[in-house]
């Protein structure tokens, strides 16, 4: 009954506390929104201490309680006295801890002696006051100066502990004199100095406000540099030599132990010396066997590496004594299967039988193997010495070296069959023997050599070659344009036909397939290959100027030449390149007959290209042309040359005839004989008419300088007085011209003398003369009926409208004198646009346009023409153009100089897409290709080639593709084989490095493993997150290179591993003892909540406060009624 009693009064118990908790937060929270600043802080003060109190009280003894006015002291009224105030302060402060600032203050004392600026007149104003200020700045923190009796400084510093920290070391290398010192230790311990990173120097350096100097690790000196304040300076020696005492009680020792017996201090798979480091705690680092070192390198506490060391040399000394030597002499090439992979079958002997087994470097020619051992165990390990020797068969089989790649099949597919079913049998096909080498378990080589043998059989009843020599200048004849010829030869006669590269400078050509199809394949190459020899390449030295005449408009002319000797080959320079060499290429005698016959065709245009210059003056050019060219085409005709004078705007006077000697002379004569032809005459017109017979802009005398052969008519300045106009020119012209300027004049003068009559009589007559006539004007009755256009009229008779009748808009009405209308004719027609088509290939159309239709606007542009492009659909050849007459020759012209362009371009682009594929495993891709492409870009930009890797999903992961020049993309194949060559000699060596020590090895973003890779020409490959062996690390490189670099790892882990120990050994004491929290909390057992004795509601006549009530639990803000409480006066 008592039992049951206690558990109600349990449970009843801590209801309570729930609803006491529940009624002081809400009371709490009330309090802060009525009462003042002050009750709010000390309400604050009151909830802090309600869940400090919670936290630490739980498990107590029920005597240990603390009552309720202790826990809760009574809250001061708001009348209470100053005195009250601070008791009942005092009372919450006593038991409360003070919460902490984040800002501090710390002040600082510089003595006169050691103070910088002594200058007191200036205080607060000179270079001190500006130092400080630039501290506050730099640091953040606030400086307060104060100068004491003795003329020392104050500084007092307040801000965040680091601000007050760093503005602590600026005020005491800025403002007080500094001193120095120097603190000799151990090399080996500057490093504990530096601490990781730097931490520790740093550290020191803020806590003693001190600068430290630590020489550098290829400095032999063991002295550090202090300076600063002399307190300064004894505090960061007293620092230094505290952590250099901490590394004395560390030791490192090393032993020198014969290289014959590590192999018995490490043990087998290094059993023995990894149970010597977990006995001794030391850490024991052996030289791997390829390093040729003697010296063992123990580290740890003292005590710990003399047990060490001792135990070693007890192993040693054992050896020593009881160990003897045998020496048998096994095959160099068994020794590989002695050392087994990664030397496995090495520690595999020194397991089973305690013997060492020392093989000669692979670089010696001995082929003794020692055995070293116990006497006992020395004839077992021989027995597997010479079993695991044995256990591998090296033989040969015979087959052709041509037949080799038919052995290995297309991408290695014959070769795979075999390996896969034989795994551990490693064939190998050296190249220019007839022979294929097989290694491996004996049964396996026996059954593989079997296979072989069959196929070398079976191709050799099937299969023939042939080799023939053939100069190797004419190799990429027989090749052909992108392997045009070659290509047709193999799939033809079903046949492979190897052509050895350039560089080979090799005469043989090398034939395999059927029998038949190699001979056939052998008569065909032979036959090119005799027609070649028998080719000649002839030089003919053809200036330049000469080649566009000889290869013609749109080559007809060299097209003749061609089909006159289609064995020749002509050849003309790139117009770029300015060469007058022109290659002729075929058969002797026809090459020479080509030869001939172009002399002969140049020796013409040599003949015809005569040329001289006759200085006529520029006013009689138009009378050496003629009345519409009449001049200069019949001279040119009748004496086959070609006449060229200067542009109307040029100044020269020079008119340039070109054909042969004689026929320029006779042209010549006859310019010169119309310039003596030239006669100059006067003629008196009134100079009021002068302007009149100019006419606008000089229209009136142009056109009868026109019509009148070209006469050239001078007048008299305007104003001089002077009626005598200047007429000069052909004779007849002259005259001709002088009656027409008379009658013009006459005319001009008669319209002056008449205008009254015009004026009375233009109601029913209309003046039309034409625009430069020179006829009086006329005067025609107006008719009642005008001609309408299109033949219509007004009054009733309408004749029939002709439907072939031009319309309006197409009808240009020309007025003036007859020959004046025709010639206006001729010259209209001259500006209706022509269009003529030329012919350019289809497939360059799309060059022509240019992107966008660039190319084709310029070209119209430039030559003031139309060029209309057929639509694709239409495959069509010709293009037209469409202009004046006199623009379009010249840009048809320009048309085809670009076609010559796009054609050349086209053969130069041709040459540029020649392919090659290079065969490589896809592992060496990411080296070949190199850190962010460098090596890979090196080799595209210095053979100007493209290479192309292939992709993910691509079939032949192999298959490197090389595109660009034949002989650049063969100088980009052997540079990339160079390197995979390289790869290849490369070797993989795994090494165990503590994973603790990675990072540190690597360093930030990657700047250590750089550096060693760099310095040692290797690849470093670390484990990922993840790896069933975080230690394992792995070094690819040069076998030599590879030593070094693990050696400089194994001791950079040494080193790196001193730290680590000592960061866990700290570690280790900064946890808590007594396990975790949760065990902490199940020690504690289960909380009973905040008790406290003495409560208002534990006597009789009180009750707890109810948690619905609103008096008891007031809401924020809400008015409550004052109450009379045992709880005390509530103060809202």
């Amino acid at each position: 009954m008592s039992t049951a009693v206690g558990s109600c009064q349990s449970r009843l118990a801590v209801v309570v506390v729930v609803l006491v908790s529940i009624w002081i937060f809400k009371a709490v929270l009330n309090s802060f929104v009525k009462c003042s600043q002050s009750h709010k802080w000390t309400h604050l003060f009151f909830l802090l201490y309600t869940a400090a109190v919670a936290g630490t009280s739980t498990g107590e003894e029920e005597d240990a309680l603390p009552t309720y006015k202790d826990a809760f002291p009574p809250l001061p009224e708001k009348a209470a006295s100053p005195e009250g105030t601070q008791e009942t302060v005092n009372a919450w402060t006593s038991k409360i801890r003070p919460l902490k600032s984040s800002i501090i203050t710390q002040v600082f004392h510089v003595p006169l002696e050691e103070r910088k600026y002594k200058d007191i007149n200036q205080f607060g104003e000179g270079d001190q006051a500006k130092v400080c200020v630039d501290i506050m700045h730099k640091t953040g923190a606030h400086l307060e100066l104060s100068l004491a009796k003795d003329q020392g400084l104050s500084i007092m510093v307040s801000g965040k502990l680091d601000a007050v920290m760093k503005a602590r070391k600026e005020i005491v290398s800025r403002l007080q004199t500094q001193a120095s010192a120097t603190v000799a230790i151990p090399k080996e311990h500057h490093r504990f100095v530096i601490g990781k990173n730097g931490e520790k120097l740093q550290e020191l350096e803020l806590k003693t406000a001190t600068k430290i100097q630590i020489p550098r690790p290829d400095d032999p000196s063991n002295q550090i540099k202090i300076s600063g304040t002399k307190e300064g300076l004894e505090k960061a020696k007293h620092e230094i030599l505290l952590i250099s005492a901490e590394q004395d009680k560390r030791a490192v020792e090393r032993v020198n132990i014969d290289k014959v017996y590590h192999p018995f201090i490490t043990g087998a798979y290094n059993k023995v010396v990894g149970e010597m480091m977990q006995e001794t705690g030391a850490r024991i680092n052996v030289p791997p066997p390829s390093v040729n070192k003697t010296e063992i390198v123990i580290t740890g506490e003292k005590e710990q590496v003399a047990l060490a060391v001792a135990m070693i040399k007890k192993v040693s000394e054992e050896k020593k004594k009881n160990a003897t030597t045998i020496a048998v002499e096994v095959k160099k090439s068994q020794h590989k299967y002695v050392i087994g992979p990664k030397g496995n079958t090495l520690q595999e002997i020194l397991d089973k039988t305690g013997v060492s087994v020392e093989i000669p470097p692979s670089d010696s020619s001995s082929e003794t193997v020692i055995l070293r051992g116990e006497p006992d165990r020395l004839g077992q390990a021989l027995t597997e010495v010479y079993a695991k020797a044995n256990s591998y068969t090296v033989s040969s089989v015979s087959a052709p070296s041509w037949l080799h790649r038919f052995i290995i099949g297309k991408k290695g597919q014959n070769l795979a069959k075999i390996t896969q079913q034989m795994p551990k049998v490693h064939i190998e096909f050296t190249e220019g023997e007839d022979k294929i080498t097989l290694e491996g378990p004996t049964k396996d080589v026996q059954m593989v050599q079997t296979q072989i043998e069959a196929i070398v059989t079976d191709l050799v009843s099937r299969m023939d070659y042939a080799e023939i020599s053939v100069d190797p200048k004419f190799h990429r004849h027989l090749i052909g344009k992108g392997g045009v010829n070659i290509n047709r030869i193999k799939e033809l006669h079903k046949v492979t036909v190897r052509i050895p590269p350039d560089n080979e400078k090799s005469n043989l050509i090398r034939i395999e397939g059927d029998p038949q199809g190699v001979q056939e394949a052998k008569k065909e190459l032979l036959e090119l290959a005799s027609r070649m020899e028998n080719e000649r390449t002839k030089d003919l030295i053809i200036e330049q100027r000469f080649h566009r005449a000889i290869i013609g408009q749109k080559g007809e002319k060299i097209k003749e030449v061609r089909d006159k000797f289609p064995e020749v080959i002509i050849n003309f320079p790139d117009p770029a390149q300015k060469s007058d060499i022109v290659q002729l290429r075929g058969p002797r005698t026809e090459v020479e007959k080509c030869a001939k016959f172009m002399q002969k065709i140049v020796a013409e245009m040599v003949e015809n290209s005569f040329s001289v210059s006759v200085p006529i003056f520029k006013q009689f050019h138009r009378n050496i042309i003629g009345k519409g060219g009449s001049n200069i085409k019949k001279i040119r005709e009748e004496t086959n040359t070609k006449i060229d004078l200067p542009a109307e705007n040029s100044n020269s006077e020079m008119i340039v005839i070109t054909g042969k000697k004689a026929n320029c002379e006779v042209a010549r004569n006859r310019i010169l004989a119309i310039q003596k032809e030239l006669v100059k005459i006067e003629v008196s017109i009134p100079s009021k008419l002068h302007n009149s017979l100019i006419g606008s802009k000089g229209r009136f005398v142009r056109s009868i300088m026109e019509e009148c052969g070209g006469v050239h008519i001078h007048f008299p300045t305007e104003g001089s007085g002077i009626d005598k106009v200047t007429i000069r020119g052909p004779l007849e012209e002259v005259e001709k011209a002088k009656q027409q300027l008379l009658a013009l004049a006459e005319e001009k003068n008669t319209i002056s003398s008449s205008l009254g009559k015009v004026a009375e009589t233009s109601a029913k007559f209309v003046t039309a003369p034409g625009p430069g006539s020179s006829s009086p004007p006329q005067r025609t009755k107006t008719r009642k009926a005008p001609i309408q256009e299109n033949g219509e009229a007004n009054g009733e008779v309408k004749e029939p409208v002709d439907p072939n009748a031009p319309k309006k808009c197409d009808v240009i009405v020309i007025s003036g004198r007859k020959e004046r209308c025709e010639a206006a004719v001729e010259a209209l027609k001259a500006l209706v646009p022509v269009t003529i088509e030329v012919e350019v290939p289809f497939e360059l159309h799309r060059y022509i346009i240019g992107q966008k239709g660039s190319g084709i606007r310029k070209m119209m542009d430039e030559f003031e023409v139309n060029i209309q492009v057929p639509a694709p659909d239409q495959q069509s050849d010709k293009i037209a153009i469409t202009g004046l007459a006199n623009h379009l020759d010249r840009a048809k012209e320009g048309l085809l100089e670009r076609v010559k362009e796009l054609q050349v371009e086209q053969e130069d682009r041709a040459l540029r897409s020649f392919k090659l594929t290079i065969t490589v495993d896809p592992k060496y891709h990411p080296k070949i290709i190199g850190r962010k492409g460098a090596i890979i870009t090196n080799i595209r930009t210095e053979h100007d080639v493209n290479i192309q890797f292939p992709e993910k999903n691509d079939e032949n992961q192999d298959q490197i593709t090389i595109t660009g020049y034949e002989h650049k993309a063969i100088a980009a194949r052997d540079a990339i084989q160079a390197i995979v060559d390289e790869l290849e000699e490369m070797i993989s060596e795994d090494i165990t490095l503590d994973s603790r020590v990675h990072a540190r090895i690597i360093g930030a973003r990657g700047k250590g493993i750089r550096k060693i890779m760099d310095e040692f020409k290797v690849d470093l490959r670390f484990p990922q997150s993840g790896a069933a062996d975080p230690n394992l690390v792995t070094v690819t490189g040069r076998p030599e290179l590879v030593d070094e670099a693990i050696d400089h790892l194994l001791n950079l882990e040494e080193e790196y591993m001193a730290d680590v120990v000592e960061n866990e050994a700290k570690m280790a004491y900064m946890r808590p003892h007594g396990g975790s929290a949760a065990a902490m909390d199940e020690h504690r057992g289960p909380s009973k909540g905040f008790v406290v004795r003495e409560a208002p509601w534990t006597t009789a006549n009180e009750k707890a406060p109810d948690m619905s009530s609103s008096e008891d639990f007031p809401s924020f803000g809400a008015p409550v009624a004052t109450k009379a409480s045992p709880w005390g006066p509530k103060r809202f």
